[in-house]
């Protein structure tokens, strides 16, 4: 071989090397890359099939992107907590709770949309059970001011019930009282109850803290 072909061979593969990283750094999402050669002994590369004499040369393995929060959803909670203090805290005050942990349940059970509906049927600010709602003479459980009155008042059942304790208080909220007492008045063994309980106080603790800046 002469030393031109040398200099030619050496010039071809810097410039396949070349072709193959650039079409790498353009494929920055994800891509396939196919390798071809043709009739004349030329090396191409595409990130997509074509016709003729292809196969695979790499494989992409790259994942999708986490999708973002809603910044929507994000302006909504924030429009609505604010349009929706003046009565949490009235209604806090009236049945003498702390504004923040009335805040803190609203906050986890429904990011303060008053028209959510749970998978399993509970309704509003505070999350309602139609039978909870009717026992606490909630008409509309889409209605903040019934809804935030009734939850309030269940609330305050559950933690005279349970003497004040507030872990077991928010437990029940969320297993159900019967569910408490059958664990021996304990926070039932439940992935869900347990890490809303743990949810809902972590809010509650923000919530005095920013109240007491």
């Amino acid at each position: 071989m002469s030393r031109g072909e040398n200099i030619l061979r050496g010039r071809h593969c810097r410039w396949i090397l070349l072709s193959v990283g650039m079409l790498l750094v353009s494929t920055t999402v994800s891509a396939d890359i196919y390798k071809y050669r043709g009739a004349d002994g030329h090396i191409l590369f595409s990130d997509r099939p074509m016709k003729g004499n292809y196969r695979l040369l790499w494989k992409s393995i790259s994942k999708k992107p986490a999708k973002k929060a809603s910044s929507k959803s994000a302006v909504n909670l924030s429009k609505n907590r604010q349009k929706l203090t003046p009565l949490i805290d009235a209604t806090a005050k009236q049945l003498r709770l702390h504004p923040g942990l009335l805040h803190a349940i609203v906050d986890v059970e429904s990011s303060y949309n008053p028209k959510a509906v749970s998978s399993k049927g509970a309704k509003g600010l505070m999350q309602l059970m139609p039978a909870t709602a009717n026992h606490y003479g909630v008409s509309d459980s889409f209605d903040p001011k019934e809804n935030l009155k009734g939850g309030a008042r269940y609330l305050k059942h559950l933690l005279k019930r349970f003497e004040f304790n507030l872990g077991l208080a928010l437990a029940a909220y969320n297993a159900g009282e019967g569910t408490v007492k059958k664990y021996g008045n304990r926070i039932p063994p439940f992935p869900e109850t347990q890490q809303y309980v743990e949810k809902v106080l972590g809010v509650y603790r923000k919530n005095r803290q920013a109240m007491l800046n």
